[in-house]
């Protein structure tokens, strides 16, 4: 038996992570704190200043455990780690998952490439990006390959120059200057990957003035040819600058400029990518369970757990607000890029101004869905609200389980368990069971059955639904009672058309009105549980039709059982045919078609 009181009083003073858990074992939120001892003490005592989500969290804690860690920067790390593998229910969560290109110029190797990827490695190559538009990764690299003939292939130049290996088609054609012929020297190959360079570093203004001396000077003299390449080459890059996104700032540093706006239990973050001074892309990203966080508390979470993810760290980032453990998470930024990293907060002048854009376009992009998100709270959270009222629950129902039976006159009996996380059909979680214990067409007890097992494991819902009336209602009771469980239960029934009508307990009715959110909500969990025990049952039930009979027949394997249930389309009709019948069909011969025969006929 876990003694919270006694453990507490064990808590080391010393910086690390703490886990809480549910009485299932089950991680539901991550922590980290510079004195384990005060701050995992303070969930403990008065709630009169916790906000109701730490309420409610500390209402399902049964244990917690907690790592000791050297420093507060190796906690954060550790919470990060953990954050990312648990995703505990009542820690703020990034939804997203992205993963951006980036253009790699291979300036480790001597005759560099130009490539798009995904990974920044510390591998001595130059990286540029994040870019969130693919597009214009792709157009950004054709004009380059267009513009440069360098290499694309990943051979051994020096060893193909030794080998004396015959170039490829890209050198015929003029697309590569065929480094591997070895006439072309280092040096000369080089100038053009400082030109694509400056060209990806955003000083396309300086290179397009270098390409128009070398132009003018072919000219006067007299080299028109090699002058009209250089020509192409500047209308290229004068196009491409047309495509670029707007200057952000003087400055030539790499920044990621973050603002926020919130609505309900949802938070949009917008990053604009800025990089030598331009934009370069721009996202949204929504975090989850951010009722009752502070801003502070939800642009920190991000940080945390966005760049846990990235690869590549900017120099800078410019966030609207103050945001949690702004130091600690500067050491950490530059511990993983290797260099400094530093955060600000503006208060006036341009990255003032860039924020307040960036804010405007978080706003802006609620907004814009804002009819859409009120339609799709008012389907799930508002109606879990709703739930919450006219059931008299002591908190939002954010996980709801719901359990069906199905059967045909008591054959192959099935229960099936769907649920609903804050609104949402959750189906990684949905569950088939076989009856086991039950004979017969004994809805009441299968459902019990079901249950029980079902309660064997951790992460309990905050209410139950059955497919079903009193009857289900009460047989289900009485195993909650036997387990010391207090979990809200009601039964879904329906009226004399078999549609949804309202929910029934063991001490009350309530009919829903149908012109509602909640009905429409509770209907839908009763279809959707509904559907799955069917299509489960029909599953079975087709396997127990071809196995109990096909299955038992000498020489009848799979392919011949399919291609008779394709032909005959079902077992009375095979029953039915005559040996020639049965011959005709794909796969069979005479000795085959005679065993079927044979078999529907014996005794």
């Amino acid at each position: 038996m876990f003694d919270i009181q006694e453990q507490l009083k064990k808590l080391p003073a010393q910086p690390g992570v703490y886990l809480m858990k549910d009485k299932f074992n089950n991680i539901i939120y991550v922590g980290k704190a510079i004195s384990l001892k005060n701050r995992v003490r303070q969930y403990f005592q008065s709630s009169k200043n916790h906000s109701s989500k730490v309420k409610s969290m500390v209402k399902n804690i049964e244990s917690f455990e907690y790592i000791i860690t050297d420093s507060e920067l190796e906690a954060l790390i550790l919470e990060c780690n953990l954050i990312k593998q648990y995703r505990p229910k009542y820690n703020v969560l990034l939804r997203d998952d992205k993963t951006y290109p980036y253009i790699k110029v291979t300036t480790n190797e001597d005759y560099p490439r130009v490539l798009k990827v995904r990974k920044v490695l510390k591998d001595k190559a130059k990286y540029f990006g994040p870019y969130t538009n693919l597009t214009a990764v792709n157009d950004t690299l054709e004009i380059i390959r267009n513009t440069y003939p360098i290499r694309t292939c990943n051979i051994d130049i020096d060893k193909a120059i030794k080998n004396k290996v015959r170039p490829c088609l890209n050198m015929h054609i003029k697309k590569c200057v065929g480094p591997c012929t070895g006439n072309i020297s280092k040096e000369e190959y080089n100038k053009m990957i400082e030109e694509i360079i400056m060209f990806l570093s955003g000083k396309e203004e300086n290179l397009i003035e270098i390409l128009k001396e070398k132009m003018n000077k072919c000219a006067m003299d007299f080299n028109f040819e090699d002058a009209a390449i250089y020509r192409d080459k500047i209308r290229s890059l004068e196009e491409m600058m047309q495509k670029q996104k707007i200057d952000a700032t003087t400055s030539d540093l790499n920044q990621d400029v973050i603002a926020m706006a919130r609505a309900h239990d949802e938070a949009c973050v917008q990053v604009f990518f800025v990089r030598n001074g331009k934009i370069v892309g721009r996202e949204h990203f929504i975090l989850v369970g951010v009722m009752d966080s502070t801003r502070e508390s939800i642009l920190g979470s991000f940080v945390k757990q966005f760049y846990m993810e990235q690869e590549y760290i900017p120099r800078e980032l410019i966030i609207e607000d103050e945001i949690e453990d702004s130091f600690i998470l500067e050491e950490w930024l530059s511990a993983k890029k290797g260099s400094k990293v530093t955060i600000r907060i503006p208060q006036k002048g341009e990255k003032k101004s860039l924020v307040d854009m960036v804010r405007k376009n978080a706003t802006e992009y609620l907004e814009k869905f804002s009819e859409l998100n009120k339609r799709k709270y008012e389907k799930s959270t508002g109606a879990l609200e709703q739930l919450k009222e006219l059931l008299n629950l002591d908190e939002i129902p954010i996980r709801i389980e719901s359990f069906d039976i199905s059967n045909i006159q008591g054959v192959d009996s099935i229960g099936s368990m769907v649920v609903f996380t804050n609104g949402k059909k959750d189906k990684k979680e949905y569950r088939r069971y076989k009856i086991k214990t039950v004979i017969g067409p004994n809805d009441y007890d299968s459902m019990a059955e079901i249950v029980e097992r079902r309660l064997k494991y951790g992460d309990l819902p905050n209410l139950i639904l059955l497919d079903g009336g009193k009857g289900q209602v009460s047989a289900v009771q009485k195993v909650l009672d036997r387990y010391g469980l207090e979990i809200p239960l009601w039964g879904m029934y329906k009226d004399d058309k078999h549609r949804t009508k309202g929910l029934i307990s063991q001490e009350k009715e309530i009919e829903l009105d149908k012109t509602s959110n909640l009905y429409r909500f509770v209907a839908s969990i009763q279809e959707e549980v509904h559907n799955f025990a069917i299509t489960y049952h029909r599953s079975l039930r087709n396997k127990s039709l071809t196995k109990s009979v096909l299955d038992d027949i000498q020489g009848i394997g799979e392919k011949r059982k399919k291609a008779l249930l394709a032909y005959f389309k079902d077992i009375d009709a095979i029953k039915k045919a005559s040996v020639e019948e049965l011959a005709q069909v794909e796969g069979m011969n005479k000795a085959s078609a005679e065993s079927v025969y044979n078999f529907f006929r014996k005794g």
